[in-house]
């Protein structure tokens, strides 16, 4: 049993596992129908137990037909429906209850904490969907979008990220110190990575770019990647922050600063961070990138099902 909560501890090979397992799944369901079982059904009675805090499209989308592709089915619980905490029975009950009716437990969250104390008291595996400071699944899919098109090791490239210091680009960060590859950043001052994820960085020997200035960080990039900057959960004064980050929309002229062939990624939903001709032209993959999600999450599902060969 293995859990999946932040790449931070998932060692490189099997990282590298991972992707390679999902190359090898995508290609063989070149002929299938979108609810027909692998033919290997490697998960076959197995159950996918999801739980969501936050809203979710692609996250739960593709769970869903992950586990539904391996054989295995899955039941989505709302958060409204369970104690989590309250009422009398603690975290630590409601882990004990899950591992005893599922195989693996999915859950998008609200709160690092609830990640935390959910790996402390499972006995299945736990797969961070979407927490405060980390988007694993994500990323990891990217990673495996980003290779599939250039068709070279992400180590090869040069990565650059424009937008708010979120989960997201935690996990993104995450990933340029396993697979080593260049990744610059993009966003207003006050806006930097936090100390803890730099520190981990700086830990692990390695060194991301920070740039004030878009061009700077879109110079000369193989990929752009961005992400809504204001997520709907947001604490803050939206007005403020999307005038913050007005100058660094994602444009055609913006785009230009990278390499003639270079690709453009969001994870979704979009908001005014990008262009409409951005996201639309051709440089645009968003929509390889969501379904790619489904291919990464099945062998995802596999590693931590000790099923991954």
């Amino acid at each position: 049993m293995k859990h999946f909560i932040n790449l931070n501890d998932i060692t490189a090979i099997d990282l590298r596992k991972i992707l390679l397992d999902a190359k090898k799944r995508k290609r063989k369901r070149k002929n299938l129908n979108v609810l027909e079982v692998d033919r290997n059904n490697p998960l076959k009675g197995k159950l996918l137990i999801q739980m969501f805090e936050k809203s979710s499209l692609r996250t739960r989308l593709s769970f869903f037909l992950a586990i539904k592709q391996l054989g295995g089915e899955t039941i989505t619980l709302r958060a409204n429906e369970l104690h989590l905490g309250k009422g009398g029975e603690s975290l630590a009950d409601t882990a004990k209850i899950l591992s005893t009716y599922g195989d693996g437990f999915m859950l998008r969250t609200d709160s690092d904490n609830k990640i935390e104390e959910f790996s402390k008291h499972l006995t299945i595996p736990l797969i961070n969907g979407l927490s405060p400071s980390s988007h694993p699944t994500q990323v990891l899919s990217d990673i495996f979008t980003v290779e599939e098109i250039k068709k070279k090791p992400i180590s090869k490239l040069n990565i650059c990220w424009i937008g708010d210091s979120n989960n997201v680009l935690n996990s993104l960060i995450a990933a340029s110190v396993k697979f080593s590859f260049n990744l610059n950043v993009g966003c207003p001052k006050n806006y930097e990575p936090k100390k803890f994820v730099m520190d981990w960085v700086k830990k692990n020997k390695k060194k991301i770019n920070i740039f004030n200035t878009p061009i700077k960080a879109a110079m000369n990039s193989d990929v752009i990647f961005s992400d809504k900057v204001v997520s709907l959960n947001d604490k803050v004064n939206k007005k403020k922050k999307i005038r913050d980050f007005k100058k660094f929309r994602i444009d055609k002229k913006l785009m230009t600063f990278a390499k003639k062939d270079a690709i453009f990624l969001h994870c979704l939903p979009r908001g005014p961070e990008v262009s409409e001709k951005v996201f639309f032209g051709k440089q645009s993959k968003v929509w390889q990138q969501a379904l790619n999600r489904v291919y990464v999450q099945k062998s995802i599902l596999l590693y931590c099902l000790g099923k991954l060969r």
